[in-house]
């Protein structure tokens, strides 16, 4: 059935107010509109930002919405003035469309420096660029995280996605909105790791093992993943860790060690736990180049 053009009801994860859980409730999605693109929702990924969100009643302020921005899927259909996708591509949402959508047009986009868009400016209102929210759910308007809202079966959102290959699995590529994206993108982009240079990783969950990615892409001659949960050390140095230290099994502070192995300490130092207090109890005392990853840090 051609659904283009047409409101479509379908389910949703739908936080309904602080505190509470998730409920599964049948929403109506309407049509896109300019520079918007409605997608088919096939897989989306559980980040950590929306665990932190729903154990945090004060982490966002408008009520209902439906949170969710690793999602990989299928083009519904298209607005007005989009032409980088069409009906029926598989997609990924672009992880710097939860709080940067990108027009992909204007300077700032074209520039390689540049990401902060001068058509679509930063939004924390949940609503689109026209103040309205393309999500209603008994009668109430719903509204968007981010400019994702992939826990749903159709979302609408700015034009920031990106086509992928017809054959990728979109059950592992959805992490790539993200995730991946994220980890990658701070050992290859934001620090700029070089190659022969000594690292070490904080945290060897799905973001770490990004970090350690990219620090081998760049070259790095010395990966050091640090975890204390050591069933994580097999899978860290099969993307490439060098070696996996647990700061439980040492007397002195981790940075201590550290130097000691290194004699001189890490030249890059990436903090993949979410705890910023990883590095001001580090980088007090040491002089290694602390990255903390947070969302900015992306591809």
């Amino acid at each position: 059935m051609n659904t283009t053009g047409k409101v479509i009801r379908c389910r949703a994860a739908t936080h309904w107010k602080p505190g509470a859980p998730l409920a599964i409730e049948e929403i109506e999605v309407a049509p896109p509109k300019a520079k918007e693109v409605r997608i088919k929702i096939v897989a989306t990924g559980l980040c950590g930002t929306e665990m932190k969100m729903l154990a945090n009643p004060n982490s966002h302020n408008n009520y209902p919405i439906i949170l969710g921005h690793e999602g990989a899927g299928i083009v519904e259909s298209v607005g007005e003035g989009v032409s980088t996708v069409k009906t029926g591509d598989k997609v990924i949402t672009l992880f710097l469309s939860l709080f940067l959508p990108q027009c992909g047009e204007c300077a700032s986009c074209l520039n390689p420096g540049g990401n902060f868009c001068v058509q679509f400016k930063q939004s924390k209102t949940g609503l689109m660029s026209d103040g309205t929210s393309r999500f209603t759910c008994k009668g109430k308007p719903v509204y968007h995280f981010g400019n994702t809202s992939t826990f749903s079966e159709y979302t609408v959102i700015k034009i920031s996605v990106t086509k992928i290959d017809a054959v990728a699995p979109l059950e592992k590529v959805c992490l790539i909105s993200c995730g991946f994206s994220t980890g990658y993108g701070a050992a290859i982009t934001t620090a700029k790791v070089t190659p022969g240079s000594s690292c070490a990783v904080f945290g060897l969950g799905g973001v770490g093992l990004s970090v350690i990615m990219g620090c081998k892409a760049a070259g790095a001659a010395r990966i050091i993943g640090v975890d204390v949960n050591k069933d994580k050390f097999e899978k860290a140095k099969e993307v490439g860790a060098t070696e996996c230290i647990n700061p439980q099994d040492f007397e002195k502070p981790i940075q201590e060690v550290l130097f000691d192995m290194t004699g001189a300490g890490v030249e890059f130092c990436f903090e993949a736990i979410g705890n910023p207090a990883t590095v001001a109890g580090k980088a007090e005392r040491t002089s290694l180049n602390w990255f903390l990853i947070t969302w900015q840090r992306s591809l």
